[in-house]
């Protein structure tokens, strides 16, 4: 039976990736994005998760499409890197505001009617940033690594309830912007990841299917690097 599945920041990149993996597993997929129109073939509502009436709105509009959200993947994320000296309040705010704030409003929206129906999946998408630090992006791995620390409090609540919460922590991924670094700056990132590559957006989509199926129904409170051993060890 088709699930009513919600991806934020599902228009493009790893949301986009998601999104489709789980809708050729038959889910009924809806993706929010705060500009733009949405991905072709998938319901798209416009949301911003820095605000909770927008929040609650995706929600709403998801729910009359498609039933209730059962699953729900916490994707929609920024950057704004600086190194601290330079770094502005705001610059760091904003960060947490979208990345860790907005997970929780998301969140928060989606247990509610999980717990009617005692069953669900939380999937929050963190990254290899938020374990193994990065210069110039202490706004952005504190953002990251906050995921976690909810995460395993969300999983430890809702457990009882049969609503599983678990950490997907991508790597290097190629993407847009990665795309815009230089082929220097690209081999310097490659000789970092043991793999020697960066993921494609597909490949941690697969693992967040997987986490979202039956098959995971045992895995709870778990952070799942999807990093080419990046981060080995954290």
């Amino acid at each position: 039976m088709a699930r009513s599945v919600l991806v934020t920041g599902g228009n493009r990149g790893i949301g986009l990736a998601i999104a489709r993996e789980l809708a050729a597993t038959g889910d009924a997929v809806a993706v929010t994005h705060r500009s733009g129109e949405p991905p072709e073939g998938l319901f798209g509502v416009r949301c911003d998760v820095t605000s909770q009436a927008d929040v609650d709105a995706a929600f709403d509009k998801a729910e009359a499409e498609h039933g209730p959200v059962e699953v729900v993947i916490a994707n929609a994320g920024i950057t704004k890197d600086t190194l601290l000296a330079m770094m502005k309040e705001e610059t760091f705010t904003d960060v947490i505001d979208t990345n860790l704030t907005g997970a929780y409003r998301v969140a928060k929206r989606a247990v509610r009617p999980m717990l009617r129906l005692k069953r669900g999946r939380i999937i929050l998408i963190s990254s290899v940033v938020g374990l193994l630090g990065s210069a110039g992006q202490a706004n952005y791995a504190a953002s990251k690594a906050g995921l976690v620390g909810f995460g395993r409090s969300l999983a430890r609540e809702l457990a009882s309830r049969n609503i599983t919460v678990n950490i997907i922590a991508p790597g290097f991924v190629e993407s847009d912007m990665t795309a815009a670094l230089t082929e220097e700056q690209q081999q310097l990132i490659r000789k970092q990841i043991p793999l020697g590559r960066q993921a494609h957006a597909a490949e941690i989509a697969r693992v967040v299917r997987f986490v979202a199926s039956d098959d995971a129904s045992y895995i709870t409170g778990a952070v799942i690097p999807v990093d080419g051993g990046l981060g080995m060890g954290h």
